[in-house]
């Protein structure tokens, strides 16, 4: 039986791939992709999965528009990486599709609700704002998801954004918390393992000679994208974060990890939005989420790559 899958995004290259890759995969159903602001302000993030969806040829499925900021606090974004669109880098033509009437949240709310418990997986490649609205308008999602697999946080890696904290996490980090304490099953893929999975020149070229159409595509989003990377890290460094929640569906057997606590930083102007994981057990505060850390690199862009080669 195909994995039943939410994807809940913030377009953005990383993010196209992970979604292209559920797309291409006979083993996954996308129900519906909801746009949340977050890389780029919501009319670009809704625009894009509207472009994502086209370029793959699946009008079938619906897109959403879901919360324009986080619950809390103003919206930072990340023009400075992926451009003013989020897809900076090839000139895209303007989608046709329509997008949805209904709120993103509620969308979340009616799959899960309606279906039997445990068989609807949401991948979170953003900002948890629409999954924090959709749980604060009904909390027994939080038992009927089979999983939350979300790409966000940081255990030895530091901060992509500040010092202390992971984009994502950063940008709303009270949805973050309502998440985690929900009682929801959540997997986190934390920078520890994004950062080991490089876009190399070599990787790029694989999309780029691909011989269909949305693999060049992506070549030439990622090279731009991933320029401030490669001049952050060094070249060929560059990591790829948002596929690894659509890969662990298709093989979790390539990743590990620990089931561990997590509490998430909203006061601090210092460390706002750090995620402080207790991967010791040294407290005795519940395990809210399982932490991968590794990966087979390799095996991971197997996937990608067989997936993207299915796609028009």
């Amino acid at each position: 039986m195909k994995k039943q899958v939410i994807i809940d995004t913030d377009p953005g290259p990383d993010d196209g791939v992970a979604i292209l890759t559920a797309l291409g995969s006979p083993l996954i159903e996308v129900l519906g992709v909801c746009a949340v602001a977050g890389n780029v302000p919501l009319h670009h993030t809704v625009r894009n999965v509207r472009t994502i969806l086209e370029l793959a040829e699946r009008q079938d499925v619906k897109a959403f528009a879901g919360a324009e900021a986080p619950l809390a606090r103003p919206l930072f974004t990340a023009e400075y990486v992926h451009g003013k669109t989020g897809f900076d880098g090839y000139d895209m033509p303007e989608p046709t599709m329509p997008i949805q009437p209904q709120h993103a949240a509620d969308f979340i709310i009616q799959e899960v609700m309606s279906r039997p418990p445990k068989t609807i997986t949401i991948c979170a490649l953003g900002p948890l704002t629409n999954i924090a609205i959709a749980l604060g308008r009904e909390e027994r999602i939080a038992e009927r998801i089979e999983q939350v697999v979300w790409m966000g946080g940081a255990l030895s890696e530091g901060g992509n954004v500040t010092p202390a904290a992971e984009f994502n996490c950063y940008v709303d980090p009270e949805a973050a918390v309502r998440v985690l304490s929900s009682g929801a099953e959540v997997v986190m893929m934390p920078l520890d393992v994004t950062h080991k999975a490089h876009v190399t020149a070599d990787r790029i070229e694989c999309f780029r000679t691909m011989g269909n159409k949305v693999g060049p595509i992506f070549a030439e989003l990622l090279t731009y994208a991933k320029q401030f990377d490669w001049q952050k890290y060094g070249a060929d460094r560059a990591p790829m974060h948002d596929p690894m929640t659509v890969v662990w569906l298709l093989r979790p057997e390539l990743f590990s990890g620990l089931l561990v606590n997590v509490e998430i930083e909203t006061t601090s102007p210092l460390t706002a939005g750090m995620t402080v994981i207790d991967w010791w057990g040294v407290t005795n505060r519940r395990k809210n989420a399982y932490i991968v850390r590794d990966v087979d690199v390799d095996g991971f862009y197997d996937v990608i790559f067989e997936s993207f080669r299915r796609l028009p």
